[in-house]
C-alpha cells in the first residue's frame, strides 16, 4: 500500500475569500477528522497533493500538526472545468484498523469470438485493513461466450480484505453484436410498429370526429 508524507499547515482563515487565496499561492484547503478528535482545518501543498491523489486510497501521513498522522482520503472536491483539487477530507486511520473503501477492477483474458466484452462495474466496495489496501482487483473472463456473465463475487479478493457490493452485481458480460442486415430488420420493424400505431391514432381521432359530428 503507498504510503505519501505531505508536509501541512495549519488554516486560520475561513471563508470563500480565504480558499481562493489559499489555492493561489499553491495550496489545497484540507480538513483531517477521525478517532474522536475534532477537525483540524488544513492547508496542503497543492502538487504534491496531486501526486499523491493519482494512487487509488493512497495514504497520507500529515506532518506539522503536532504528532503525525496516517490518513486517508475521502472526499476530493475538484474544478469541474480544469480538473485541479480545491478541496480534500482525511480521515485519521491506525494500523489494524477496517476501514470501507472502494478499489478499481481490472479485466484480464480474452473471450470467445465473435463476442464482444462489456465492463459494466469498474470498482467494487471492501473492507480492508488500512494499512493494507489493495490497490485493485483482476477478474478473469478468459474463455466466456455470448450470454455468460461475472459477478462481483466472483472476485478473488486478498486475504483480510471482504466484499461490500452486492455479489450478485454484474461485473462484465459478453454480447453478440447485431450484424448490420439484423440492425437493418429491427429498424424496419420498429417503423413498421410505429406506423402502425400512428395509423391507429389517426383512425381513433378520426372516429371521434364522426362521433361529434
Amino acid at each position: 500500500m503507498s504510503e505519501v508524507r505531505i508536509a501541512a499547515e495549519p488554516r486560520t482563515e475561513f471563508g470563500k475569500g480565504a480558499a481562493r487565496r489559499v489555492r493561489r499561492a499553491g495550496q489545497v484547503p484540507a480538513v483531517l477528522y477521525g478517532h474522536g478528535t475534532e477537525p483540524r482545518h488544513l492547508n496542503l501543498p497543492g502538487h504534491e497533493l496531486m501526486l499523491a491523489l493519482k494512487t487509488p486510497n493512497v495514504l497520507i501521513r500529515v506532518d506539522g500538526v503536532g504528532k503525525d498522522n496516517l490518513a486517508l482520503p475521502k472526499s476530493v472536491q475538484r474544478d469541474a472545468i480544469k480538473g485541479f483539487v480545491e478541496h480534500v477530507d482525511l480521515l485519521v486511520v491506525a494500523k489494524g484498523e477496517k476501514v470501507e473503501v472502494e478499489i478499481p477492477v481490472t479485466v484480464t483474458g480474452e473471450v470467445q469470438t465473435p463476442g464482444v466484452l462489456n465492463q459494466e462495474l469498474v470498482a467494487v466496495a471492501v473492507e480492508a485493513e488500512a494499512t493494507h489496501i489493495p490497490e485493485g482487483v483482476e477478474i478473469d473472463v478468459e474463455g466466456l461466450e455470448s450470454g455468460e456473465h461475472r459477478t462481483a463475487g466472483d472476485l478473488k479478493l486478498p486475504a483480510g480484505t471482504t466484499l461490500v457490493t452486492d455479489p450478485e452485481t454484474t461485473v462484465a458480460t459478453v454480447y453478440t453484436p447485431q450484424t448490420e442486415d439484423e440492425a437493418a430488420e429491427e429498424e424496419a420493424g420498429e417503423a413498421t410498429t410505429s406506423g402502425q400505431a400512428e395509423a391507429a391514432d389517426e383512425g381513433a381521432e378520426g372516429g371521434k370526429a364522426e362521433a361529434a359530428e
